[in-house]
């Protein structure tokens, strides 16, 4: 694709709506990425701010369970990040932290069910959005 088509696209309706849907991904990703660095570091500093529900099988310690969401989450604004930037990669490393985001807070439902589904919901948008990028690129 040559440079003048490139930026054709660009200033279209179509690039448009892609480049707005690409940075609406890149603003969820740092968002869920610091309420998982939050959510992570709550359970790690101070585990008993979450209340231990019925035992399941994937049942770790709260302070495992809060490293594993402080990690998830500072690279999930590490890849929002890339994606403001424009970064190719941060698209479908994106949508891996997404789906990844959500299977893990599906897993944490027992210990803090109405944020787990909030998050869960709004890493399907994330997914939705660049999943959509990708598709306009």
């Amino acid at each position: 694709m040559t440079t003048t088509s490139r930026t054709s696209f660009e200033e279209s309706t179509k690039g448009g709506w892609a480049l707005g849907i690409e940075i609406f991904a890149a603003v969820i990703l740092m968002t869920l990425g610091t309420f998982q660095a939050f959510e992570g570091l709550s359970a790690v500093l101070k585990d008993n701010v979450y209340v231990a529900g019925i035992d399941y099988v994937w049942a770790f310690d709260l302070t495992t369970w809060g490293w594993i969401h402080l990690t998830v989450g500072v690279i999930a604004v590490i890849t929002g990040i890339g994606l403001a930037f424009g970064q190719g990669w941060a698209r479908v490393f994106g949508i891996i932290i997404a789906v990844l985001s959500a299977v893990l807070n599906f897993m944490f439902i027992p210990y803090y069910p109405i944020w787990s589904l909030v998050v869960i919901a709004f890493d399907i948008a994330a997914v939705w959005a660049l999943s959509t990028a990708l598709r306009h690129d």
